[in-house]
């Protein structure tokens, strides 16, 4: 069924049977702990008016042995029904109950609320007394009162019904005392407590499975917003977020954390939009000047060197697509890992220096010094790769200083990581434009991104990462800007 597959209904269903089995044990516990304190209160009274009807029974005395006290157990081979040779037998007992107890017994007496009844009987079965409430149906059940000619003592109790208890009980002296009540009243009162507990835990099992289903459903509501949620965002909302209403229990979270797998894919998605906007609009500058010049040239004859320029600017035009399209792919590759990066140790002072002689007569035309402070620092990775990096970052500050300006290169260990900077003496980048400088074909002044395809920088900041780096830059206005890598040393 619908209803066991859901959580909201397992955990009720759950919920409400503990709760069920609890107060049916506290219940029942409860009924038995009365039953068996009326039942002691019984018990006692029993005994007490055994007492009383002992102490009711009297024997004349028989001659001149009296050192024998009534129903006195006889000696050890002698019966009980026996006097010892040459005395006078027994003589018959006698029953008197005193005027002031006769109360005990009745039936209307106020102090006899359990209706005690008793009968008493000689050993020969004679009827010696009985009370006036005895029912008929322990008359019936009794009448053949087994037990009596037992050569011991005994007593036995038993239920005549459901309401009227008895005690049959065996004096020494082999006379037997039936005692008897009905406890009737104490029944209903047992059942009018139980009545009691089944009421008191109706209401108690109602209030728990209401306030169990508030706190499942409040529980269970950022699932219910979860849900709802990702519908809207897949249905492309990527802007929709969940509400976090409790931010401390685990489903809280639990949404904190969703929502911020939420937000990071709409910044993803947006940047992913934002990318291909861009590299559509890289790709139609060359495409539009190819189209261009091929349908001036095509409209009419024209001599050998203007089709000579013609085909250079195409050209050109087409080498600047092939390396966009080349640094396009190279930073797919990077996102998808299938890029593969060398793990090998090289003196990371010595590649940096084989950069600044490769870029050197670029910083000669603009009659820029570059400074190097490389100790020797050995590295490990993809020597190309950090190569390429250096190159970059070299070529930005080279392309963005002023003229007659400085570059600097350093390196050096920090711990267990290398840190390379790179800085120049350029007007600098504003403080807005620094958070962005990584993104890709991001611009701020005129781009500082070498190749002018704007991916340098990005290509740049994926190869550190894939390295487990990172890459910083910090700037002042008119006084240049500082590139830092941080590499792994080992």
């Amino acid at each position: 069924m619908k209803i066991f597959k859901s959580i909201k209904w397992r955990l009720q269903l759950w919920y409400g049977l503990i709760l069920v089995v609890v107060l049916a044990g506290f219940g029942f516990t409860a009924y038995l702990l009365e039953w068996g304190r009326q039942m002691q209160q019984i018990r006692v009274q029993f005994q007490w008016r055994r007492d009383f009807l002992l102490n009711s029974l009297h024997r004349p005395p028989r001659g001149p042995n009296q050192n024998r006290m009534p129903f006195d157990r006889p000696p050890s081979g002698q019966a009980p029904d026996d006097s010892p040779p040459g005395q006078d037998p027994k003589p018959p007992i006698d029953f008197r109950l005193p005027p002031q107890a006769v109360g005990v017994f009745d039936a209307n007496a106020p102090n006899n609320p359990e209706n005690f009844y008793f009968i008493i009987k000689s050993r020969d079965g004679r009827e010696i007394a009985r009370s006036a409430n005895v029912p008929n149906q322990v008359d019936e059940r009794f009448s053949a009162w087994p037990g009596i000619q037992a050569p011991t003592a005994n007593s036995v109790e038993g239920m005549v019904n459901s309401s009227m208890l008895v005690r049959f009980e065996v004096l020494p002296s082999r006379e037997a005392i039936l005692l008897g009540c009905s406890f009737a009243q104490e029944l209903k009162e047992l059942h009018r407590t139980a009545l009691k507990l089944a009421g008191v835990g109706g209401i108690i099992l109602f209030f728990g499975l209401a306030g169990g289903w508030w706190i499942v459903s409040r529980s269970l509501r950022p699932v219910v917003e979860i849900s709802a949620t990702a519908v809207k965002i897949s249905a492309g909302d990527l802007s929709q977020r969940i509400n976090v209403a409790e931010a401390e229990s685990e489903l809280g979270q639990l949404a904190a954390v969703l929502n911020s797998t939420f937000a990071r894919l709409e910044a993803a998605f947006a940047q992913q939009q934002q990318f291909t906007s861009d590299a559509a609009h890289e790709l139609r500058t060359p495409v539009s000047v190819m189209l261009t010049q091929t349908q001036t040239a095509l409209n009419r004859e024209r001599s050998a060197p203007e089709y000579r320029e013609t085909l250079e600017t195409c050209q050109r035009a087409s080498q600047r697509m092939r390396k966009l399209i080349e640094s396009l792919l190279e930073l797919a590759r990077l996102d998808a890992g299938q890029e593969p990066m060398q793990r090998m140790k090289f003196d990371l002072s010595q590649t940096a220096w084989n950069c600044v002689e490769l870029v050197r007569p670029l910083a000669a035309e603009r009659g820029i010094k570059i400074h190097c402070d490389l100790p020797p620092l050995e590295c490990v990775g993809d020597l190309e790769r950090i190569a390429q990096v250096v190159t970059n970052l070299l070529a930005n500050a080279i392309q963005y200083n002023k003229a007659n300006g400085e570059v600097r290169i350093s390196a050096k260990l920090q711990g267990s990581m290398i840190l390379l900077a790179v800085s120049d003496t350029g007007p600098g980048i504003l403080a807005g434009n620094l958070p962005h400088l990584f993104e890709r074909f991001y611009r701020a002044d005129q781009s500082r991104s070498s190749g002018q395809t704007g991916l340098g920088l990005a290509i740049s900041k994926a190869i550190v990462e894939a390295h487990g780096g990172t890459i910083e830059v910090s700037s002042k206005l008119d006084a240049g800007t500082i590139f830092t890598v941080v590499l792994p040393a080992t």
